[in-house]
């Protein structure tokens, strides 16, 4: 397996269903933008209430591998590495 190197990015999802549904939001959502995601850690949750409301509020903190010197566009975030 070749060398790699992982980026980590800091994210907050949202739901007023359940925490697992915020982390599924915010991966969902994450992958629409970057590119070989490959893991990710909860740092944080907690609750809030909008307008009366609950709202579930989780941070993550996601990994995907960037690009390759041999090989541009594989991986990393839309448009930058």
């Amino acid at each position: 397996m070749p060398d790699m190197v992982f980026k980590g990015i800091e994210i907050v999802g949202t739901s007023e269903q359940s925490f697992t549904h915020a982390i599924e939001v915010a991966v969902s959502r994450a992958r629409q933008t970057l590119h070989n995601l490959s893991w990710f850690v909860v740092q944080e949750q907690r609750g809030g209430l909008q307008q009366g409301r609950l709202e579930y509020q989780v941070t993550l903190r996601v990994y995907f591998k960037l690009d390759s010197a041999e090989n541009p566009g594989e991986a990393g975030e839309s448009g930058t590495a």
